[in-house]
């Protein structure tokens, strides 16, 4: 083992056990800290202006660790993988989250690493990829929960529309709504419900509901019923007109999906085609596509195909995504 591997490995182990040491000192200033802030927003009650509005105490905490948390609070795009994370149904902490996508890049780079040492670009890309899968993954959830949604939406604003009708309370309709709808409608609308519940305006907590699930539909929604509430009408009526609306679009969607699905059975051979080929030759001819991993010229051959093949998917993707 060389020297300079040896100085690396014994600065990982004490800064680890430094940060280790100061956060069990951290964790407990942090409590008193936190005490120190809801004394002071308790005390400071009867000086608040009447028109300001009040939030509801939640965890939104990054981290379990407090030195950690205070540092990943610092990045708003920490912030923006805690808000992913929560719209793909997943209860895991920012900080956990980094901390499993570095380890999935360090596993992924030490195993290319240790089947071809002699070629570190290789291994570095692994480390890029391996990285980024997590966040693809959230990335996949997040967007199966959003279409899931979508597609339970209309029934839930049917029977919030017969709850109204019945003569029930447009908050009593939410609770309804939220015992009766399957997830993940039925957690959204619980979190709405319990939002005005306890305390928070009824329109920031719709306001909440559009920042949870940024959809078009879920945003038609919320302004119809805020318009309603200010200058009044047939509230039953206008969620029947909108629910027909999103399944008019939804029959369009689906047409639209027969129109294009040449232009993604195009996409998907031609982003499988070249990996194929490769593999292909490796079977049936490994020393003839060997070159391509073993020389410099290989290296810088694969990276520029692989940057093509993203551009490309990328473009044919555009072409094939119309948005109704």
């Amino acid at each position: 083992m060389s020297a300079a591997l040896i100085a690396v490995l014994v600065f990982a182990v004490v800064a680890l056990a430094a940060f280790a040491i100061g956060s069990l000192f951290d964790q407990r200033s942090a409590r008193a800290r936190l005490i120190r802030e809801r004394l002071a927003t308790v005390q400071k009650a009867p000086e608040r202006d009447t028109n300001e509005e009040l939030a509801l105490l939640r965890d939104e905490q990054l981290s379990r660790i407090p030195a950690l948390d205070t540092l990943l609070r610092r990045s708003e795009r920490v912030s923006a993988v805690q808000e992913s994370l929560a719209q793909a149904g997943m209860k895991m902490r920012a900080g956990n989250f980094l901390m499993l996508c570095v380890f999935c890049g360090v596993a992924a780079g030490a195993a290319t690493l240790a089947w071809s040492s002699k070629t570190p670009a290789i291994a570095w890309t692994a480390f890029i990829i391996g990285t980024f899968l997590p966040y693809s993954v959230v990335s996949y959830r997040r967007q199966k929960r959003f279409e899931k949604f979508e597609e339970l939406f209309p029934e839930a604003i049917d029977t919030l529309a017969r709850a109204v009708r019945a003569g029930h309370a447009f908050t009593t309709a939410l609770e309804m709504i939220s015992n009766e709808v399957a997830e993940p409608l039925s957690s959204e609308f619980r979190k709405l419900y319990e939002e005005q519940k306890f305390g928070m305006p009824v329109r920031d907590a719709l306001m909440n509901l559009t920042m949870r699930m940024p959809l078009v539909d879920v945003k038609f929604f919320v302004t119809a019923v805020m318009l309603q509430r200010e200058t009044g009408g047939n509230l039953a009526e206008i969620l029947d007109n909108l629910s027909y609306v999103i399944r008019e679009r939804f029959k369009i969607q689906r047409q639209v999906r027969v129109h294009t699905a040449q232009g993604r059975l195009t996409m998907a051979l031609l982003m499988a085609m070249p990996p194929g080929v490769v593999a292909l030759l490796l079977v049936m001819s490994p020393e003839f596509v060997r070159p391509l991993f073993s020389d410099p010229i290989g290296h810088t051959l694969l990276a520029a195909s692989v940057a093509l093949q993203t551009i490309g998917y990328f473009v044919i993707r555009k072409i094939i995504r119309i948005q109704v």
